[in-house]
């Protein structure tokens, strides 16, 4: 059984980015929780933006 994020523990139903509902093939892990994105592109430019904020955090 995979152990990666699932859509049905999405906090999410709309892309924070886009607005457009989430999709099952767009989904992170975030702090602890599932967060979904409409895309694969939504969802590594949220990575890459959480990296680099985490990064100048010193985290």
């Amino acid at each position: 059984m995979a152990k990666g994020p699932r859509l049905e523990n999405c906090i999410n139903e709309t892309c924070p980015w886009s607005g457009k509902p989430v999709s099952a093939d767009s989904l992170t892990f975030y702090k602890g929780q599932t967060v979904g994105f409409c895309n694969p592109g939504c969802k590594e430019k949220f990575e890459t933006a959480v990296s680099m904020f985490e990064t100048a955090l010193g985290n």
